[in-house]
């Protein structure tokens, strides 16, 4: 009876190994997956910086689809949402409009498996890309989904700036409270020495103007947008028709920070009207105060010879939409550089109120702080003498 309890308890054993190693098994099998690359690489990427005296280019992403093998997918339609850092009312960044928003949706076919894009990451945090993976005609691999993250510094000359400006607020703070902790005796009839009037009279005056500065730069920014006359450069019509094919840009004319703007193109062939697919789209967006680049895309149109996309212009100012249109590479079609555009015009929003006022309430709180070290040093100077 013991060798045959033995030889099952043996078994038993066997057995339970085999259930965990199959499991184990199962868990180290690769999955399709999508491989994420920048340029420049991630710890040299910082955010858009208005008026920036260096020029600034768009960050290139690329996403690759690769199988369980790690080759990469063929003939793969990808499907991209890239969404801004989440809002934090209390860190701020310098477009609040533009934090918990879409930056950029589309849909894109990717023969090899890639997708490359250039875009202008507005804002600092964490962005989050959602990616869809889904095969072009036959099901030649099941659809899957992945969610990346991608990471954005805030600049180091930002710091710089914080740091002075909370040492000069500090130190107009500690010079009020060593005025008010060495403060004179009263006189009759006074509520406060003549010094401490003066100096709280002076930081009324400082708040106010503050408030006031805070509250028309964000109406500045607010018409920001509105007040940009049209650009005299020339631009070319958002539709071109030549012998061998036929193009139209469509869409929005006017975008707001904030929300995503409908684009889209449509290639024909002239002479038939049927829809083209071997021909290589060139995509531009440009800032045009600044005659910046802040979205860019390569790619071909869909069996329907539609390329569409939704777009968000995060600087209230004029952009302008430009696409080259040039043969694949290989096609049997020939033809010479079409190009087309579009203006759009995009209106700025200000920031709420209550971000303009925990703003205040930051510089309040740097005064108040130097002011309580300077009557603490006041108070520690002139002890104040014991009752009797």
């Amino acid at each position: 009876m013991k060798k045959y309890r033995i030889f099952g308890i043996i078994s038993a054993v066997c057995v339970a190994l085999s259930i965990l190693y199959s499991f184990v098994g199962v868990s180290q099998t690769s999955s399709p997956k999508v491989e994420l690359s920048t340029n420049p690489p991630l710890q040299n990427i910082l955010p858009f910086e208005a008026e920036a005296k260096k020029p600034q280019s768009p960050v290139t992403l690329t996403l690759q689809a690769v199988d369980a093998a790690g080759k990469p997918l063929k003939n793969a339609l990808i499907s991209l949402q890239i969404l801004t850092p989440p809002a934090n009312p209390w860190l701020t960044t310098d477009f609040p409009i533009v934090e918990g928003t879409k930056l950029l949706q589309m849909n894109a076919a990717a023969p090899d498996g890639k997708l490359e894009i250039q875009q202008i990451l507005p804002i600092r945090g964490n962005y989050q890309l959602r990616v869809k993976v889904s095969p072009l005609g036959e099901k030649a691999f099941a659809p899957y989904e992945q969610n990346l993250n991608l990471n954005v510094r805030e600049n180091p000359v930002k710091y710089k700036y914080f740091a002075v400006v909370a040492a000069i607020l500090l130190s107009v703070g500690l010079l009020g409270g060593w005025v008010i902790g060495g403060q004179e005796e009263l006189r009759e009839g006074e509520v406060a020495p003549q010094s401490v009037r003066l100096l709280l009279s002076a930081l009324t005056v400082v708040a106010i103007v503050t408030l006031i500065f805070i509250n028309v730069s964000a109406e500045v920014a607010e018409a920001h947008g509105g007040a940009h006359s049209s650009s005299s450069e020339a631009i070319e019509p958002s539709f071109q028709k030549s012998q061998d094919l036929e193009i139209r840009l469509e869409g929005d004319k006017s975008a707001t920070v904030g929300k995503l703007a409908n684009l889209g193109l449509q290639v024909k062939d002239a002479a038939t009207g049927q829809p083209l697919k071997d021909v290589v789209l060139q995509i531009k967006a440009i800032a045009l105060e600044h005659n910046l680049t802040v979205f860019t895309y390569k790619g071909m149109p869909d069996q329907l010879g539609n390329l569409t996309w939704q777009e968000q212009f995060f600087d209230g100012s004029p952009h302008k939409i430009e696409v080259e249109a040039t043969p694949a590479p290989g096609s049997n079609r020939q033809f010479p550089a079409v190009k087309v555009a579009q203006e759009v015009e995009v209106e700025g929003i200000a920031p709420p109120m209550y971000i303009r006022l925990i703003g205040l309430f930051y510089f309040t709180a740097f005064v108040g702080v130097g002011m309580a070290i300077g009557l603490l040093i006041q108070y520690r100077r002139n002890p104040q003498p014991k009752a009797s």
